[in-house]
């Protein structure tokens, strides 16, 4: 039977007083359904006025109580994207306006740095360079971010400005990468391991198989761990052709069985949640719509699943919020 979920109104539970935050880019679950979300910190100046600004990680417990916040924008990799934690419930993360990713304890000490902030894999080492798409010690923008639970190496969607999945151990060392940038005529034809334009997300299924969000492309593309291609999952509710300027293919997760037999896909396109059939690939049910009401989606980002099932979104741009989405028994 199809999941159907309703919105959890009451989660979370406030912030500390007089605690705002700014755009909210990713949110992630971790082995004790914890839920950590990147705050971009990019709060207005009449907000300034009355308010004091979170920190760059957001930590809730499993019932939405607050429980930690750490890092600023002079810390964090500069337009902090995403984040994910190890087995070691260690924290990485990424930023794409940065050429750098970095490990923190779970108390948010820095453990490790790959690249040097404010250089970029590019073909003067700035941002306005030509993406070289080879950097083994730096990135260009990365985007998605997470950590193998088998082998605790690190896969990154370093892709706002280089168009590869890049892969780091444990320990920050370079191992192995693939995809470049695709010609119109290859997208159009789903070509694997060609990109549109940003590689956006990243996640591992139980299977092993890595799944990357080519958001323009309007495509979730699967490989093995060494980068060979799989398959395509077609999001096609955007443009007739590709590349889509907005793209539908943003974010990925999947149902918490064994077998994982659903797979949830955040559409910023058309601000919904696709709950397609794992193995199929086919679009089972949607839900979600543009808007500011609860459940609705104001630029919705990302999104994570729980050992429970819930659904959790997070929206930045002016949606600026956290919404968790709870199944609903419908035997």
């Amino acid at each position: 039977m199809i999941p159907m979920f309703d919105v959890d109104p009451w989660w979370p539970k406030p912030l500390p007083e007089g605690r705002v935050t700014g755009q909210l880019a990713t949110v992630f679950v971790d082995a004790h359904d914890h839920v950590l979300v990147t705050n971009r910190r990019d709060i207005s100046d009449e907000e300034r006025e009355t308010c004091r600004q979170m920190g760059s990680v957001i930590i809730f417990d499993p019932a939405g109580n607050f429980v930690d916040s750490w890092g600023t924008e002079g810390t964090v990799p500069e337009k902090i994207h995403s984040c994910c934690v190890d087995n070691d419930d260690n924290i990485w993360l990424t930023g794409n306006g940065d050429g750098i990713v970095q490990k923190y304890s779970r108390d948010g000490k820095l453990l490790l740095q790959i690249g040097e902030s404010g250089v970029f894999d590019s073909s003067d080492g700035t941002v306005e360079g030509v993406a070289l798409n080879t950097g083994r010690t730096q990135l260009f923008k990365p985007g998605g971010i997470t950590a193998d639970p088998d082998k605790g190496d690190v896969y990154v969607a370093d892709g706002y400005g280089n168009r590869r999945v890049v892969v780091f151990d444990s320990e920050g060392n370079y191992l192995r990468q693939w995809g470049r940038q695709g010609t119109p005529e290859e997208i159009n034809a789903g070509e694997g391991g060609v990109f549109a334009q940003v590689v956006h997300a990243v996640a591992i299924s139980k299977a092993g198989l890595v799944y990357i969000s080519d958001r323009q492309g309007d495509r979730v593309q699967v490989f093995d761990k060494l980068g060979n291609f799989q398959r395509n999952i077609w999001i096609r509710t955007g443009t007739a052709t590709l590349p889509d300027e907005r793209g539908t293919a943003w974010w990925v997760d999947f149902s918490p069985d064994p077998e994982q037999k659903f797979m949830y896909v955040m559409n910023g396109r058309n601000e919904q949640i696709h709950i397609l059939d794992h193995v199929s690939g086919e679009i089972l049910s949607s839900f979600g719509r543009p808007g500011h009401q609860l459940g609705c989606f104001t630029h919705g980002h990302s999104l994570a699943v729980d050992s429970k099932g819930s659904i959790y979104v997070a929206e930045t741009n002016e949606g600026r919020r956290i919404q968790k989405f709870k199944i609903v028994d419908n035997q």
